[in-house]
């Protein structure tokens, strides 16, 4: 068991290092963006690329997930063909959505909510979108073929690339938010062709109706569920936008993304998870090792969050070399929402540990039920609360999304595949988070220095000790080759 949770740490660290990376690069964007754009200009941004992450979901047709689950075992059809069906599929799809969108751009301004004045922008948006779904089949190939490599080497391609036209044509052209889309599609253009070998090789124009018929079957599925999560992770901006204006949205979109570092956590976790999960189902202790999976996953999720929730004021104040600040003075109104947002990160990761039970049981039917009522969710508090708590009311209602996300999963899931999960260890780590916390606020009154900062995260871990969650000589065996884990 130790074997697999090492291997999967691995493969977790080689993603995560590129994830980091570029995302970090990526977050060098934000100190550009609110220190030179306005939060109305920056809000105009958030609110088309909220749309373009709903539209993700038209483009992919869910067929990057039936990719994943037919090719890893090739249970129907040939390995060309496994990846051929589900990639001409999404070529043919995208390329008619996005002609669409590209020539009748000025009719959808008004959906957009933009000023048709700005209609070159979704030009760029529908050259973007094509882009981004071609690279989801090759990317899902590199990560199931173990090449963690290449895969990550791309993807800090891809952002570098993004991020130096940023900085190219806003600090050196002075372009306007254009340059963000701008870059954008390079970037994605890039991606493609560095990508097309594998299609190359992998490509071929045979047709197998069975394979056919089994993909749309476990794929479709998707469609509701992907435009069901997007809309919670996206549709508070639009909300926003109509029920404030795109000042709101560029305070709310500027300190969302200083949930950045659990968001890479997270991320960097569903690469390696998926294809480890799909790939380690029939040994015989699978479900013990998902088990552990996520407590660990919790334990330093736990760590992320409140590291980050003590110091995200320090962080965003911080000076950087050229004028402003991190996050520049206009948006600092937003930063009581990060916490909120870390949190909503946190139960999103426990929501993709539970994913295993769906996948390998072929129940993904059940995902257009979880995450539609989660939408439901996030759309009712948003239209309820924002009148009342502004921004904060988005906040929240992203976070009770994701914990509706993760109730339904966890009753799906244990019907048909249970595991055992460690209840009381994971109880104890939340209710230690909380006691953590609390001594944070209880100080942050009286006397908010880093040194209270630092024990408020110092209690959370003598707690982990404490109540024997983990303990030294569990850390040394996980440190230690070769030696068997009793204890996580």
């Amino acid at each position: 068991m130790l074997d697999k949770i090492k291997s999967l740490s691995k493969d977790t660290m080689i993603y995560g290092t590129s994830t980091i990376i570029g995302r970090f690069l990526n977050f060098l964007l934000v100190p550009v963006y609110t220190n030179i754009f306005l939060p109305g200009e920056f809000g105009i941004v958030a609110n088309v690329y909220a749309y373009i992450a709903i539209l993700n979901v038209f483009f992919s047709v869910g067929l990057e997930s039936g990719y994943f689950k037919f090719a890893s075992t090739v249970e129907v059809g040939t390995e060309k063909e496994n990846f051929s069906h589900p990639f001409l599929g999404i070529f043919f799809n995208s390329f008619i959505l996005s002609a669409i969108l590209f020539v009748f751009a000025e009719k959808f301004t008004y959906l957009f909510q933009i000023d048709v004045s700005r209609a070159y922008l979704l030009r760029y948006t529908a050259a973007i979108l094509f882009f981004d779904a071609l690279v989801l089949v090759p990317f899902g190939y590199l990560r199931l073929k173990h090449k963690p490599k290449q895969f990550a080497l791309i993807r800090v391609i891809n952002i570098s690339t993004n991020v130096a036209l940023n900085l190219i044509l806003i600090l050196g052209f002075k372009f306007g938010i254009e340059s963000v889309f701008i870059s954008n599609l390079v970037a994605s253009a890039v991606t493609f062709i560095l990508l097309s070998p594998i299609v190359i090789k992998n490509i071929t124009f045979t047709y197998n109706k069975a394979l056919v018929k089994e993909l749309l079957r476990f794929s479709l599925p998707y469609i509701p569920a992907g435009i069901s999560a997007n809309i919670i992770q996206v549709i508070n901006r639009p909300i926003l936008t109509a029920l404030t204006d795109d000042a709101t949205v560029g305070i709310f979109q500027a300190n969302y993304r200083l949930g950045i570092f659990m968001m890479l956590f997270v991320s960097m976790f569903e690469f390696a998870w998926r294809p480890f999960f799909l790939q380690n189902a029939r040994e015989k202790n699978a479900k013990d090792i998902f088990s552990k999976v996520m407590t660990l996953f919790i334990l330093v999720s736990a760590l992320i969050f409140l590291f980050l929730t003590f110091f995200i004021d320090n962080i965003a104040h911080m000076r950087i070399p050229f004028k402003g600040y991190l996050i520049g003075k206009a948006y600092w109104g937003g930063l009581n929402i990060v916490p909120v947002i870390l949190l909503g990160y946190l139960f999103y990761g426990i929501y993709i540990n539970l994913m295993a039970g769906i996948y390998i049981r072929k129940k993904t039917k059940y995902l257009p039920y979880i995450t539609g009522v989660a939408a439901v969710i996030n759309v009712i508090c948003n239209f309820a609360l924002i009148p009342k708590l502004n921004m904060m009311a988005s906040a929240i209602a992203t976070l009770l999304s994701y914990i509706t996300m993760v109730i339904g999963i966890f009753i799906v899931s244990q019907k048909y595949y249970k595991i055992n999960y460690e209840y009381r260890k994971i109880l104890l780590m939340f209710l230690s988070m909380a006691v953590s916390y609390s001594f944070y606020i209880f100080t942050l009154n009286t006397y908010n220095h880093w040194t209270l900062k630092l024990l408020s995260l110092i209690i959370f871990v003598i707690l982990m000790f404490v109540l024997k969650i983990f303990d030294y000589k569990t850390v040394k065996r996980i440190l230690t080759p070769g030696k068997k884990i009793n204890n996580v």
